[in-house]
């Protein structure tokens, strides 16, 4: 592919951005993004794969040898819900100079298009050593079901996955894992004005006192120690009943020094409230730090880092990293952006990551 087309596909790159800006692709409701995104990429000639809101396709351009490894792109075209501080129409895309503002910009249309556009690149060039797939997906947002987890077993033997997301093009070597832990005070009901009965509400806030000065020592050199919060919480049903049952939820953000077996019994063990994981199964991502991909960009000059941020990285079973355009404290604010300028260089930088790249 000539300069000159490398050219026209980033020109097209903000275009496509500004249009998946436009149609509203909030978990769930993804359908009319994903139909956009499989025009343009047939558009190329690629013949599109389907499952529910999740598209991928494979290049042909590869080495016909054997036992030939597989590197996957991907990226999620859904967003979260709008806040309610916007200034400007979260589903128009406005331009500013070098900005475009808008819901899904940096998290993670931005890169979307960029990995789109580097797809096509390199599936035009005369052959690469290796397989090359791209998907991008839904539901990453809620981590649902019906987003990457639902094809995983349709892609194949993948020897390397690729994330986008916003990263400033900085490449997270490892990420946090994610538990959720619903849990429950149980108390009993009296009239308030009589003073008795037992208060949920009392049990509850004595075990987040105990689990906000809950400390976990074991610290990873990449991802640092693994955090703890309490997120929500729900108690009463009104002003004159002591309450029976207050509920909480708890956040944990988890290194690769701790089990989440071991996470979940050790917090039942200092608290009172019955325990109850909603999920456990997103697990710290971890590549060898002398994996080719990596060594190769530190040869670029690209920083490495541990990310505190989950992704679809999570559940995929297969060596990842996950380096994308934008910036991650963007991500679920009002009137977020990226820069045009941003998506050029992550496309430049795609490309000299994975051109003369060799397992």
């Amino acid at each position: 592919m000539s300069v000159i087309e490398l050219k026209i596909l980033k020109k097209e790159a903000i275009q496509l951005l500004k249009k998946l800006i436009n149609i509203p692709s909030i978990s769930k409701k993804e359908n009319k993004v994903s139909l956009l995104i499989e025009e343009y990429l047939k558009k190329y000639g690629f013949r599109i794969n389907r499952k529910f809101n999740n598209i991928w396709v494979e290049n042909r351009n590869f080495s016909k040898k054997e036992n030939i490894k597989t590197i996957l792109l991907n990226s999620h075209h859904d967003t979260v819900k709008p806040g309610k501080n916007w200034k400007t129409n979260p589903f128009q895309a406005i331009e500013q100079g070098d900005k475009i503002i808008g819901l899904g910009s940096n998290d993670a249309g931005g890169s979307v298009v960029s990995l789109i556009s580097t797809f096509i690149y390199l599936s035009r060039l005369s052959e690469l050593p290796y397989k090359l797939m791209l998907s991008i997906t839904a539901e990453e947002e809620i981590s649902g079901s019906f987003g990457i987890r639902s094809i995983l077993s349709e892609l194949g033997s993948i020897d390397l996955g690729i994330v986008g997301e916003p990263t400033k093009m900085q490449l997270a070597i490892a990420e946090k894992g994610l538990i959720v832990l619903d849990c429950i005070a149980e108390g009993k009901t009296g009239h308030s004005a009589r003073d008795i009965g037992i208060n949920a509400i009392y049990i509850a806030t004595r075990d987040i006192e105990c689990l906000k000065n809950l400390s976990f020592d074991r610290k990873s050199e990449l991802l640092g120690y693994t955090t703890l919060n309490v997120t929500q919480i729900e108690g009463g049903i009104q002003h004159n009943v002591i309450p029976d049952s207050c509920s909480f939820v708890i956040d944990i953000r988890t290194n690769e020094l701790y089990r989440n077996d071991e996470l979940i019994q050790l917090i039942q063990n200092n608290i009172f409230s019955k325990v109850k994981p909603r999920s456990s199964h997103f697990n710290y991502s971890f590549i060898n730090p002398k994996h080719p991909i990596i060594l190769r960009s530190k040869l670029l000059g690209i920083k490495t880092y541990g990310s505190p941020t989950l992704s679809d990285q999570s559940i995929m079973p297969f060596p990842t990293i996950k380096i994308g355009v934008g910036d991650s404290m963007r991500s679920h604010t009002p009137n977020e952006y990226i820069y045009c300028s941003e998506i050029i260089e992550g496309i430049d930088t795609y490309i000299f990551l994975l051109k003369d790249f060799k397992f």
